[in-house]
């Protein structure tokens, strides 16, 4: 399922999540910033999301409007599974 794509002051950010049954299997970005502390942060945004299995997870020091964005696409790509 596809995340809304949210633009940020940094650029836009979109992920797509794969479920197995109602388990988040993987996380991709479809879209996210060219910026350094982005990169950084999308690894552990998506290692948080793993272990959590929703959008409750803790923003990444550095990256907080990345962070918000993914989060913000999270929680609609876990919507449009559930509609």
């Amino acid at each position: 399922m596809q995340g809304t794509a949210i633009n940020t002051s940094k650029g836009t950010v979109q992920v797509q999540v794969t479920f197995e049954g109602d388990k988040i299997s993987t996380v991709s970005m479809l879209q996210q910033p060219n910026h350094p502390q982005t990169t950084a942060a999308v690894p552990v945004l998506i290692e948080e999301t793993l272990k959590a299995q929703s959008s409750k997870i803790d923003t990444v020091s550095g990256a907080t409007i990345t962070s918000d964005a993914y989060v913000q696409s999270l929680q609609a790509a876990i919507d449009a599974k559930g509609a």
